[in-house]
C-alpha cells in the first residue's frame, strides 16, 4: 500500500516532526499508552501518531483503539469543498511518479473552532465511482477496477478487477468491508444490480453470487452476524464455505408485508439494529417525520417495533445510499443532541431532525424545507461521516 495523502489542521501546521526531544522516541509503550488514554480530540491524536514512527507504532499496539468511536462523533467529510492545500501539494505514487490530491474540508462537530482537511487523490475522485465507506476507507470502482482508499493516509489496495461486461457500464450499489483492510479474514463485498460480489483480501479472485431477486442495497453487522438489505427485506449473509443469502421472515408494522415509508435505511444502535425512514408531513411543523423501528428477534418471525424516543443516543447519515449511517451515544458531551438525526448535506454541512415526536421541538422554520433527509445513488461523491481506519483493530499492531 502506497501513503498518498494526509490530514492537518486548516491552518497549514502539520503535526511535530520526528526530531522532537532526544529519548522521546525511546519512551516504553506502557507510557505512551497512558498518554493515548488522556488524548480528547482528533486532532490530539493526529498529532500524536504523526509524532515519530515509535508513537504512531505505540498507538497501533493500543488495545482500545475502537474506544475512541465510543467517545468522538463522527468526523465529517465534505469532497466537495476544496480547501488550502498544505505544502506537500502531492504525493509519488508506486511508479515513481506523483499523484495530484484535493484537499477536502473535514468538520469535527466536538471541536468545530479546529477545522480539519484531508486529501484524497483527484484522480480517485474524477475518474472512479463511488461503491461505499467502511472502517475508514473509501470503495471506489469503474469498469470492474476497484480501489480501496483510505480516508486519511491515502493508502490504496487494488483488489482483482471484477467481472465487466464491455458492452455497458457496471453500477455499483453497495461495498461495505467485513473488517479492517489490514485484518486478516477481511472481506469486501460489492454488489452489481444483479450479483453479489466477495473478494478475501489478498486473495487473487472473486467469489460471484447471482442475486435472487434485485442488488443489496445495504449490508450491516449484528451481534456477530451479517445481514444484506435487498428490497426493504433482510437476508443472513454467509461468506463461508461459500457465498449465500438466506431470507428472513419478519413482519413489518401492523402486520403489512412491505415497507410503507419512502426508502428506510438499518443502522446498529447500542444492543438494536434499527430500520428508520421518513414521511412527508403535510400539517403545521416540520415538513418531515423520521421514525426508528427496532428488530425484536424474540419472536418468530422476527418483527419490527416502533422505538418512540432513542432517549440518549443521536443517528449519523450521509445523502448517499452507499455511506455508512452510525449511532453515538450521549452526544450531550460534547454539545449534540440526543433522539436527533445529523444528516450531511451537499449545500450546507448538516441539518439537524428531531426524531418521532421530538420533530417539531427540533425544526427550524427559518431553514429550507429542502434540506430534508433524501437517500439516493450518486455519480459525484457527496459529503459523508467517518471514522478514521486507525479507530479500528484493536490492539493488532496495524491500522
Amino acid at each position: 500500500m502506497q501513503s498518498h495523502s494526509k490530514i492537518s489542521d486548516a491552518s497549514g501546521s502539520t503535526p511535530p516532526a520526528a526530531s522532537v526531544i532526544q529519548g522521546w522516541a525511546e519512551l516504553p509503550d506502557s507510557l505512551l499508552h497512558s498518554i493515548v488514554a488522556l488524548l480528547g480530540t482528533f486532532r490530539d491524536l493526529l498529532a500524536f501518531t504523526g509524532t515519530c514512527h515509535a508513537w504512531r507504532a505505540a498507538f497501533s499496539s493500543y488495545p482500545s483503539k475502537s474506544a475512541f468511536r465510543a467517545s468522538l462523533p463522527p468526523l465529517l467529510v465534505r469532497p466537495n469543498v476544496r480547501v488550502k492545500p498544505p505544502c506537500f501539494p502531492s504525493s509519488e505514487n508506486g511508479n515513481g511518479g506523483r499523484k495530484k490530491l484535493r484537499a477536502c474540508e473535514v468538520i469535527d462537530l466536538a471541536n468545530r473552532s479546529t477545522p480539519l482537511r484531508c486529501q484524497i487523490p483527484r484522480e480517485t475522485l474524477q475518474k472512479m465511482r463511488f461503491a461505499g465507506s467502511s472502517h475508514g476507507q473509501l470503495i471506489c470502482c469503474r469498469r470492474g477496477y476497484c480501489l480501496v482508499v483510505d480516508v486519511f493516509t491515502g493508502a490504496e489496495v487494488s483488489p482483482p478487477r471484477l467481472p465487466f461486461s464491455e458492452d455497458r457500464e457496471e453500477f455499483y450499489y453497495c461495498g461495505t468491508l467485513t473488517a479492517p483492510i489490514t485484518s486478516r479474514g477481511s472481506h469486501l463485498l460489492i454488489s452489481t444490480q444483479s450479483s453479489l460480489f466477495d473478494w478475501p483480501v489478498g486473495s487473487d479472485s472473486w467469489s460471484e453470487l447471482k442475486l435472487p431477486v434485485n442488488r443489496v442495497d445495504q449490508i450491516v453487522e449484528f451481534n456477530g452476524q451479517l445481514f444484506a438489505v435487498i428490497e426493504y427485506s433482510l437476508y443472513a449473509l454467509q461468506l463461508a464455505p461459500k457465498l449465500r443469502l438466506k431470507k428472513m421472515k419478519t413482519l413489518w408494522w401492523d402486520g403489512m408485508n412491505e415497507c410503507p415509508y419512502l426508502r428506510p435505511w438499518f443502522v446498529v444502535c447500542g444492543d438494536m439494529l434499527l430500520v428508520v425512514d421518513h414521511y412527508m408531513s403535510f400539517s403545521f411543523g416540520a415538513p418531515v417525520v423520521y421514525r426508528t423501528y427496532r428488530l425484536d428477534m424474540s419472536t418468530k418471525p422476527a418483527k419490527w417495533v416502533e422505538v418512540k424516543k432513542l432517549e440518549n443516543w443521536a443517528l449519523f447519515i450521509g445523502g448517499d445510499a452507499r455511506s455508512p449511517p452510525f449511532s453515538f451515544k450521549n452526544p450531550e458531551s460534547w454539545g449534540g443532541r440526543s433522539n436527533c438525526l445529523y444528516y450531511a448535506h451537499y449545500s450546507q454541512p448538516w441539518s439537524l431532525h428531531g426524531l418521532g415526536d421530538d420533530a417539531d421541538a427540533v425544526w427550524d422554520p427559518t431553514t429550507d424545507d429542502d434540506l430534508v433527509f433524501k437517500r439516493n445513488w450518486y455519480g459525484q461523491l457527496q459529503a459523508f461521516w467517518v471514522y478514521p481506519s486507525m479507530f479500528y483493530s484493536d490492539g493488532d499492531g496495524q491500522y
